[in-house]
């Protein structure tokens, strides 16, 4: 039902047309705001927990959408590299669906995002060490989507 809607939405959205406030009506206030070097603004819009997106929607100096991207899947997460901190992934890739600890290796975070791979369900995790910098990366099927 997410997806569906999302498409809605989205296929009401043109690049260089929909303004600021189209999104804004379509979406809602997004869950961070990203200043952008040129003097863009990146809107975040996760749907995690439950959904398989995450949406990055850029808004030019002009006030017009200037793109929008669904960033859960394989490009991106091969941005996520060893040393990146946590505000940068979540700058990448949005709100994770989880974030976990574990009591045998303290001070270790785990965080994960829901993702469609084709048909198949996925996780894709990311391990921090205890300075909050990116130790390693993984991808295995999502027990929801297989009953696990």
């Amino acid at each position: 039902m997410v997806t569906g809607c999302d498409k809605q939405k989205i296929d009401q959205l043109e690049e260089g047309v929909a303004t600021e406030a189209d999104v804004r009506a379509k979406f809602g206030e997004p869950a961070a705001v990203y200043r952008e070097e040129g003097g863009e603004r990146t809107f975040e819009y996760p749907r995690q927990p439950a959904g398989q997106t995450n949406y990055m929607i850029t808004i030019g100096t002009d006030g017009k959408m200037s793109a929008l991207r669904q960033v859960l899947k394989p490009a991106t997460f091969a941005q996520i590299v060893p040393g990146l901190d946590k505000a940068q992934v979540r700058r990448l890739l949005g709100l994770p669906a989880k974030t976990r600890s574990f009591a045998l290796k303290p001070q270790e975070d785990v965080w994960d995002w829901r993702f469609a791979d084709g048909t198949e369900g996925k996780v894709f995790s990311v391990t921090f060490d205890k300075d909050g910098r990116v130790l390693s990366t993984a991808t295995t099927l999502d027990g929801k989507e297989t009953g696990h």
